[in-house]
């Protein structure tokens, strides 16, 4: 075997034990291909050569492609996605992605909202019964909502918004840096005023509550930012809070990409078709998008832990927003 072949055989699990550095690689190896330790071993040392049936099992069971890999030079990105059958099956897969980007000492979270991020809706009850109903209901097209009005007392969504929790619960572990601007709630304004106009709110203490939720969940935002800090509403000093920085930026309009940086490894997650992430770990794709947003930030105000003046006045104008719906 070829010192070149070694070298790219050895660079292929080195890659597999940054992404996954809590497997016992070669354990995983003897379950996987269906060989001794001993074996593992040699093909892990780049002493065994891996056959192409092998090399195949491997690149399926983690996720990863040879361009990745080796870092081939063309034009290609892979990226990877997985269908989302139902609305809970996203808040699964978001669940299990910051389960993972955590799993890494050395972590961190970059957000370009264009939205409100999804587990804000689930801080607080009756917006997050809301806005489930409607991604189930008015995007997804669920058949058995399609005639149904919105009533709190007739919704609960007890999983989706223990899912919500736990969601939130990952988040409050991830030191992130986030940029908004003051378009990032307009889509929830919408949906909140088409059910109003529309009579799909059963009745008008449905949607008051819904209001009052929303912005509870704002002036939640509001706190962790002056604090710069992250914590769940009632929560202890006691308990860990990951770092935020909050920066606003008057100029560009976000499109809800996220950038994670785990130890070694960078990730970007692009949204499409509403719920759905493309995901990958290519170097230059995601070295290119890391480099934007930081420039982005360079050209943004932080409101989180300082910027006393310009975090009041952007809340002040998300509440007053948020209040109009009651008009």
């Amino acid at each position: 075997m070829n010192t070149t072949t070694t070298d790219l055989q050895q660079q292929l699990f080195n890659f597999i034990k940054n992404a996954q550095p809590h497997i016992s690689l070669a354990d995983e190896l003897c379950d996987l291909l269906d060989i001794s330790h001993d074996s593992a071993y040699r093909r892990i040392r780049g002493e065994k050569p891996l056959t192409l049936n092998e090399l195949k099992t491997i690149c399926e069971r983690y996720q990863i492609s040879l361009d990745q890999v080796l870092q081939l030079q063309n034009d290609a990105v892979v990226f990877r996605t997985s269908p989302v059958l139902t609305f809970l099956d996203h808040l699964k897969g978001m669940l299990h992605q910051l389960k993972y980007v955590n799993s890494f000492k050395e972590r961190q979270m970059l957000y370009l909202c264009k939205d409100l991020p999804i587990w804000q809706f689930y801080l607080f009850p009756e917006v997050a019964i809301f806005k489930t109903f409607f991604w189930i209901k008015t995007l997804l097209n669920q058949p058995e909502y399609s005639h149904q009005l919105f009533s709190l007392s007739e919704n609960s969504f007890d999983e989706h918004l223990e899912i919500g929790r736990q969601i939130n619960r990952q988040y409050n572990e991830l030191p992130c840096i986030e940029l908004w601007n003051k378009e990032s709630i307009n889509s929830t304004l919408s949906q909140i005023q088409y059910y109003k106009d529309a009579d799909i709110f059963k009745t008008k203490s449905d949607l008051e509550a819904v209001v009052d939720s929303f912005e509870q969940t704002v002036d939640h935002l509001e706190q962790q930012a002056e604090k710069g800090l992250k914590f769940m509403p009632g929560g202890s000093d006691v308990t860990y809070r990951a770092p935020l920085q909050l920066y606003i930026n008057e100029v560009v309009i976000g499109s809800n990409t996220i950038l994670a940086e785990g130890d070694k490894i960078k990730i970007a997650f692009i949204p499409y078709n509403v719920f759905s992430y493309m995901v990958t770990k290519d170097v230059g794709f995601t070295e290119s998008n890391f480099r934007l947003f930081r420039n982005l930030v360079s050209r943004s105000t932080l409101i989180s832990g300082t910027g006393e003046k310009e975090r009041n006045k952007f809340f002040r104008l998300l509440k007053e927003k948020i209040r109009d719906l009651k008009k």
